[in-house]
């Protein structure tokens, strides 16, 4: 599993370019809405491949018959 982080990097024009790394899918909107909220408009976004990994869980399940 790998890190989950949030950098962000504040320009002196006043633009704030924000990566999000170790989340995968659509949960990456979810963490910064907040944030992005705050900070104002979103002018452009470039999503990575993580946005487009799932997270896949499997159940595996094992049934033992006694016959």
């Amino acid at each position: 599993m790998s890190m989950e982080t949030l950098e962000f990097i504040i320009y002196p024009d006043g633009r704030v370019q924000e990566r999000v790394t170790g989340i995968m899918g659509k949960s990456c909107e979810e963490v910064t809405r907040a944030i992005e909220e705050e900070l104002g408009i979103v002018v452009s976004q470039e999503r990575t491949g993580d946005y487009y990994n799932e997270k896949v869980e499997l159940n595996n399940h094992i049934h033992n018959r006694s016959w």
